[in-house]
């Protein structure tokens, strides 16, 4: 059995064009029509106007007006043959023929015909109905006669010298003729009606083409599921997507990205006049690469950017930007990067342990028991480990300690000596971790960085911490200021302090690299302070040849006195 198919539907551009198509061709059909009837209707009340005005000249003809009263002041009708040799037929005959008239028709008082174009009709009763004109009327006419179709008009005839109605005038043009005067007006109107057609099926197609451009080739109900699929996957996402049109404009601007970025919907701004930072801006220049990344600060969130050319075959559809938050993955790596120091500093302190208990047991083995207690002393004095920042006992805070030996071995692995300045003092105890630790290390990140990259052989950074008392059961606030040995700010940002704090600027006065998370740290950092009601800036940009650039930072609301730990404040509050 053979299989049945069904048949393919039309396509929704074709379907547009086909009625499109029946939609030019009736209204080009019923305005022909319309036209033509008009033109009709026109020339036959012409041949009316005509006939009427014929009419008129016979009736107040004297020569007619007199033979006409004659006639009807006899007693009866004179004979045909009388007739037709009479005035009257010969008045009525010369202005038919002159004019092309299809009949000039003379009656007495009663409607007899005392002029007619055929002879043999001479002295019968008219077949229209003339009591209009013999009542002194006026009137125009479309009838059909013994003659045919025609338009006309009928004039009473006056008696001379009196308003008497002694007969009437019918005068009669065939609509024969009328139709041929249509036949040579509709040629111009068929011309008409063609072009107007033509034109019509050329915009209709033109349409279509514009139609499948717009909607890609695709069908409503395509279109339909795509809208639906797009809402559904650009609202489902943590991801920030920007859709930039051909034309310059944001046509996406989902909800991801309004958070991310802290704006409102967008959707319809001009992408140059968009209020985002200029390195988002950057990424849809014709000379940026496609597929770069870069990560820039924002609200306090790190951002990862990236920019793609959307494109359907060969057409240029715009851009495409992904927006992606790593501020956790940042302060994770970094919590990482720090117990990873941290643990790298235990093994070497267990290695220099494990060294002294070896040479502890060497002098008890061959009997230097004095040595062995004297160097007992010395370690009890000093301590079995050496911390690998100095005076790390003036900070109270076991995070602080943790975290800033940490980096004191980091630096110390890279030629750097990190010390605490001689004005630090930290009594309570941070309650902020994550941003502490976030500004901290990003100051001392860029000061060793600056450090390493300056000429003096002496590398250090400084940090001093000192912590304030909160004031009407608030948080105390923390006072970081770092400095190091480096050249100091550069000449560029050196003129204005706040250049540094732009993504992108590195303290070492050595470009960022893309997607290395270099150029972040400062404006991340004054960001951070910046919600929390501090600040970070430039206390001194330095100088040449050193001392390098100090920076303040101040933390609100990040530590409490030692004494009251945060549950029992809580429970108070």
């Amino acid at each position: 059995m053979p299989r049945i198919t069904g048949s393919t539907p039309l396509r929704f551009a074709t379907q547009t064009l086909l009625l499109q198509l029946a939609v030019v061709a009736l209204v080009v059909l019923l305005t022909s029509a319309v036209h033509g009837w008009l033109t009709y209707d026109r020339l036959g009340r012409e041949a009316e106007n005509q006939a009427l005005t014929l009419a008129r000249t016979v009736a107040s003809d004297p020569q007619v007006r007199a033979a006409v009263q004659q006639i009807s002041a006899q007693p009866g009708t004179p004979p045909p043959a009388e007739l037709l040799a009479g005035p009257l037929m010969a008045a009525a005959e010369g202005a038919r023929t002159r004019t092309g008239a299809l009949f000039v028709v003379i009656t007495d008082e009663t409607g007899l015909r005392l002029a007619h174009p055929e002879a043999e009709r001479l002295g019968e009763r008219v077949s229209t109905d003339p009591s209009e004109a013999l009542a002194g009327k006026e009137v125009t006419t479309r009838n059909t006669g013994t003659l045919g179709p025609s338009a006309g008009a009928k004039v009473p005839v006056f008696a001379p010298e009196s308003d008497t109605v002694v007969g009437e005038v019918s005068v009669g043009y065939s609509t024969e003729s009328v139709s041929q005067s249509l036949g040579r007006d509709i040629v111009p109107i068929a011309l008409t009606a063609a072009g107007a057609l033509l034109v019509g099926v050329l915009a209709s197609f033109l349409l279509r083409r514009r139609l499948q451009r717009l909607t890609l080739g695709l069908e409503p109900e395509e279109i339909s599921t795509l809208v639906h699929d797009q809402v559904a996957v650009l609202q489902g996402v943590d991801d920030g997507v920007i859709g930039v049109a051909a034309d310059g404009r944001i046509s996406v601007f989902n909800s991801a990205a309004r958070r991310l970025l802290g704006q409102p919907d967008l959707t319809g701004t001009p992408w140059a006049d968009a209020p985002v930072p200029a390195r988002l801006l950057a990424l849809t220049r014709s000379d940026a690469a496609e597929g770069d990344a870069v990560e820039l600060v924002v609200g306090g969130r790190v951002l990862v950017a990236s920019a793609r050319k959307a494109l359907h075959g060969r057409e240029d559809l715009g851009w495409v930007l992904m927006l992606r938050d790593r501020t956790e993955l940042q302060q994770l790596t970094r919590q990482l990067d720090a117990v990873g120091t941290m643990s790298t500093a235990l093994r070497a302190q267990r290695h220099e342990f494990a060294n002294q208990l070896h040479t502890i047991a060497g002098f008890i083995s061959i009997g230097e028991h004095q040595q062995a207690r004297d160097y007992l002393a010395r370690l009890a004095a000093t301590g079995p480990l050496k911390f690998p920042v100095d005076q790390a006992e003036l900070l109270q805070d076991p995070y602080l300690q943790a975290f800033l030996g940490a980096k004191g071995v980091e630096s110390d692995e890279r030629g750097v000596s990190l010390r605490l300045g001689p004005e630090t003092l930290v009594r309570g105890q941070v309650t902020e971790p994550q941003d502490v630790t976030t500004v901290l290390g990003n100051l001392i990140d860029n000061a060793v960085n600056a450090a390493v990259a300056g000429p003096s052989p002496d590398r250090w950074v400084e940090v001093e911490v000192l912590d304030e008392p909160g004031t009407g059961g608030n948080g105390g606030t923390l006072l970081i200021v770092v400095g190091d040995s480096g050249d100091g700010l550069p000449a560029a940002a050196a003129g204005g302090a706040d250049d540094v704090f732009e993504d992108g600027f590195t303290t070492a006065g050595r470009p960022a690299r893309a997607g290395a998370g270099q150029g972040l740290g400062l404006a991340l950092a004054r960001q951070l302070a910046r919600r929390r009601g501090g600040d970070v800036r430039v206390l001194d940009p330095g100088s040449a040849g050193g001392p390098g650039a100090v920076f303040l930072a101040t933390l609100p609301g990040t530590i409490v006195p030692t004494e009251t730990k945060p549950n029992e404040r809580d429970n108070d509050a």
